[in-house]
């Protein structure tokens, strides 16, 4: 059970179904493996839980704004 794991920011329902389709397809066809041995798991991260150098992103957006 081959695993693929993503995290980004929020994503459309219709950008997870491009990645979980693309993914798979790649792994599949680089690993000589059957799609449906793949799992993908879309990970989304709230601006509240990500910080970079230490700043929460949400927090680095509304300075951006300002």
């Amino acid at each position: 059970m081959p695993v693929i794991t993503f995290e980004a920011g929020k994503l459309t329902k219709e950008q997870k179904q491009v990645l979980a389709k693309e993914f798979t397809a790649t792994a599949a066809r680089v690993l000589h493996a059957p799609e449906e041995a793949f799992y993908v798991f879309l990970k989304e991260n709230d601006g509240d839980n990500v910080g970079v150098g230490g700043i929460l992103l949400s927090d680095r957006k509304k300075e951006e704004k300002e």
